[in-house]
């Protein structure tokens, strides 16, 4: 039992479920009315009024009655469909509810009928459940309701709860100002806004505390519940104007999540990213050792695009911080944009355009070829790499590739042994390589000479891979027929003035590092790489992290998960289990995974445990993070 005297009074509607539920039993008696959504929008107006005490609560019930035309048959169908409809975090802490149950009260203005079925489930019996009745006729219409019960007048909570007469400390925990007053006319010591469902500004403005969940109640009040830590409280900053989705998908999973458009430079991200769990980025945003020194909670960095370049992932490694980033998603997005290009540098595309915008029309032939029986030279035969090389191949052209790892080769693509092969052979060269500092200015004077007169050159990898200067000299020498450049060696941090060498340039298509940009590849690096954070908080997963020791985690069952982060020296492990045996933990389940530099301990363990072996795990040295999951 919790401490003596202290009683929880929750309301019903919105609250322990996600709707009003004559909303819902509107939508059952209306169903095949052809005025139905005039008569639910009409309903839910008078509802609110009702909530935010603008109308008395008798006259809102009497009006929404009268609208509902509803019948006692209806009822059945309605608490099967509230069922369903349950608040997730209260479905989530049921234990909560039937441990307590001594302790709970529900006091709504909705009706019994429905409410004690769906409370019964949560082990709430009907004697301490307060709220209206229905009044029928004799065929079963639902008439009206019962003008005694104190319920059904204005302010009837206060009378309720007053009469009930609670011993000990009282605690309001609802989504309406109606739930509010109890607390403003003293007879409730606490009132809690519940605003998992609903956000009612009147409710929450006067309320001592504002519960988004039932975790964050619990938390609040130190009581057991599913998971250890409120996810409301976990902060994740989103930067560059990351994909909808992405907020929508981590702002549904219950955490509370900030948006920027742009990029932040070091100092203005310095300030922000203080007190943030999880810092959401794309390429331009810089994760320094400075940020990293000031982000006193960061657990995590998702980079919503391929690339790591931009982050410190040694600093991140060395202070537990783990890095997702998104190495798929966008394949198909840069791959049908080098084939596109590939496709206007070889037609002469662009200075056709460019002439018939300055009103000239010239219609020719010249330098206009097909691709079909040309050589594409990839370097880089990865995830991008072997997608291209399929696709060029089936519109005819002849595919070879250069990678400093072995390879395999898709359909008829030929493997070069040097890069100089590679160049010698091709009348198309595309650069997928990856964003390893030694190779900077990988394709310069020296590999464009290696290249055929009049090759076409295609860069949608990385700006400083390709020695611009050499690249301008070619092209304005003609030894470059044409080039397609995504990338470059510095980008500016947000939308604006920008100027490159290379702008003016006959036959040079420019493109503001776009190759990955679609609608499509922005909506999955959204969808995946939340979902590997998420994965991460919710259960220790650290399967695709970047800097970090990678490893499958099973799902926990009714167990206590104790993740532990240290520096990779000997005995860590002997240590940690010298002190879970000093406190006689049970342990159910124990995983390790470790590189050169950090070791990532799991253990799970019985749920009852002494709370002192928590202090002496995050003590033994060379720990860097600890935290608990349940």
């Amino acid at each position: 039992m919790v401490q003596a005297g202290r009683k929880y009074v929750f309301d019903f509607d919105s609250t322990l479920t996600r709707v009003e539920a004559l909303d819902v039993l509107a939508e059952i008696t209306l169903n095949g009315n052809s005025n139905k959504e005039e008569i639910i929008r009409e309903i839910q107006e008078i509802t609110n009024l009702g909530i935010d005490g603008d109308i008395s609560f008798t006259e809102s019930l009497e009006r929404r009655i009268k609208l509902l035309n509803a019948h006692k048959s209806d009822l059945e169908v309605l608490v099967d469909q509230l069922r369903d409809k349950i608040s997730k975090s209260i479905e989530d802490n049921k234990e909560f509810f039937e441990t307590y149950s001594e302790d709970i009260y529900v006091i709504s203005c909705g009706f019994k009928e429905f409410i004690d079925p769906i409370v019964k489930e949560y082990n709430i019996p009907a004697d301490r459940v307060y709220a209206n009745t229905f009044k029928f006729d004799e065929n079963g219409k639902i008439i009206g309701f019962d003008e005694a019960n104190v319920l059904a007048t204005h302010n009837g909570k206060i009378a309720c709860l007053k009469n009930l007469d609670l011993d000990g400390e009282v605690q309001v925990i609802g989504d309406g100002y109606s739930d509010y007053v109890m607390r403003e006319a003293g007879i409730a010591d606490k009132f809690f806004a519940y605003t998992e469902n609903v956000h009612r500004e009147k409710a929450a403005k006067n309320a001592d505390y504002i519960t988004p969940n039932l975790d964050e109640f619990l938390f609040v009040n130190k009581l057991p519940r599913k998971i250890s830590y409120p996810k409301n409280r976990i902060k994740i900053l989103l930067l560059e104007n990351v994909h909808s989705d992405a907020f929508e998908n981590l702002s549904k999973e219950g955490f509370s999540v900030e948006l920027l458009k742009s990029s932040l430079p070091e100092e203005e991200l310095i300030e922000k990213v203080r007190g943030v769990h999880v810092l959401g980025i794309r390429s331009k945003t810089q994760v320094t050792q400075k940020v990293l020194d000031a982000a006193d909670k960061l657990m995590a960095v998702g980079a919503f695009c391929i690339g790591t370049t931009q982050i410190d992932l040694e600093a991140c490694k060395k202070k537990g911080v783990v890095v997702f980033n998104a190495p798929y998603s966008n394949t198909r997005s840069v791959v049908e944009l080098a084939i596109g290009e590939i496709i206007m540098l070889m037609r002469s595309i662009f200075p056709r355009s460019t002439e018939i915008h300055g009103g000239q029309w010239n219609k020719t032939a010249a330098n206009s070829k097909e691709v079909r029986g040309k050589n594409l030279g990839i370097v880089g035969y990865g995830n991008i790499g072997k997608q291209l090389s399929v696709l060029a191949e089936a519109i005819g052209m002849r595919v070879y590739y250069y990678d400093v790892a072995d390879q395999l080769a898709l359909g008829n693509a030929i493997k070069c042994n040097t890069l100089e092969d590679l160049l010698n052979v091709s009348d198309v060269v595309t650069l997928h390589i990856d964003d390893s500092k030694t190779n900077k200015n990988f394709i310069g004077e020296r590999e464009i000479n290696q290249m055929k007169d009049g090759a076409m050159l295609v860069n949608l990898s990385r700006g400083f891979i390709v020695d611009i200067e050499a690249l301008v000299k070619a092209l304005k020498s003609g030894k470059i027929a044409g080039a397609a450049i995504d990338v470059f060696p510095e980008e500016p941090g947000s939308n604006g003035d920008f100027h490159t060498e290379l702008q003016g340039l006959q036959n040079v298509i420019l493109t503001p590092h776009i190759g990955g940009s679609t609608e499509e590849a922005q909506r999955d690096i959204a969808d995946f790489v939340p979902n590997k954070i998420m994965d991460y908080i919710n259960s220790g997963n650290t399967v695709d992290a970047v800097n970090f020791p990678n490893i499958r985690l099973p799902k926990q069952n009714k167990s206590h998960r104790f993740l532990h982060i240290h520096k990779n020296v000997p005995g860590i492990m002997a240590k940690i289990n010298k002190v879970l045996a000093k406190y006689d933990m049970n342990i159910t389940g124990q995983y390790l995974s470790t590189d050169n530099e950090v070791g990532y301990v799991i253990s799970d363990l019985d749920r009852e445990y002494n709370k002192e072996v928590i202090k002496e795990l995050k003590k033994i040295d060379n720990t860097i993070k600890f935290r608990v999951l349940y």
